[in-house]
């Protein structure tokens, strides 16, 4: 198998298009979901050589170490690893149960930063890679009943920016993506006048696309984004400008 990268939440939505746009790169895909979905098993059908399924509830955080010790063991050791696999309850903090907190910040915040620890081992080795995570407008502007899904992804940028200055001189590159609305399950229900509110916001008067956000993906993987590290590329339409 050709150089590869780690995709995350990669059954549908961005996880998916930033799986086909890799591929078209010429790189290889270890696709990880919890769900192996149509449109992902009719992208591995299709790519038979160059992209793979491994299903993993990424959650679940004692089995991580195993799970990435089993990814270099089967295909070797990754050129890349895309964070991507989230989860966005939204509520009021007050009554929010505690259990969905728990949950939100171990799928958005620690489970990245274990599998980020573990693949970061190999592109040490190399001495060259790629790490990024997805992160969200949200971050910085806030929405109401989205606090904690901004926390955790506040956190996401922190650590990213510090791990980037870590192994900088390895030659491996951390960035964040962070895309604003765009059409995917975790935003199914925006609907009418809400939609079309946000579509306002954006000098360009639409919604990012989830191939928009792939392709910053694409470029940030790619030798053209080797100068840059420890940053966020917005992807949002101009709605954040």
């Amino acid at each position: 198998m050709s150089e590869y990268v780690v995709v995350t939440g990669a059954s549908r939505g961005l996880g998916l298009a930033i799986c086909q746009d890799i591929l078209a790169s010429g790189m290889s895909v270890v696709a990880l979901a919890r769900t192996y979905s149509h449109e992902l098993r009719n992208l591995v059908t299709v790519n038979p050589e160059q992209c793979h399924f491994v299903e993993a509830d990424l959650a679940d955080l004692e089995h991580i170490p195993a799970l990435c010790k089993s990814l270099v063991k089967t295909f070797g050791r990754p050129y890349g690893l895309v964070n991507n696999a989230a989860v966005g309850h939204d509520g009021v903090l007050a009554t929010m149960p505690n259990s969905e907190i728990d949950n939100l910040m171990r799928l958005n915040v620690q489970s990245p930063m274990l599998i980020s620890k573990y693949l970061l081992r190999s592109m040490l080795l190399n001495r060259r890679g790629r790490v990024i995570n997805i992160s969200s407008i949200i971050a910085r502007t806030g929405f109401n009943g989205l606090s904690v899904y901004a926390a955790s992804k506040a956190a996401l940028e922190g650590f990213s920016k510090s791990l980037a200055r870590e192994v900088g001189k390895a030659g491996i590159t951390v960035n964040c993506v962070a895309p604003g609305y765009m059409q995917t399950d975790m935003t199914g229900e925006l609907q009418g006048e809400k939609l079309a509110s946000i579509k306002r916001r954006s000098p360009l008067g639409k919604l990012a696309s989830v191939e928009d956000a792939a392709a910053m993906v694409s470029f940030l993987l790619s030798d053209k984004g080797s100068a840059i590290t420890g940053t966020v590329m917005t992807v949002d339409a101009g709605s954040t400008a």
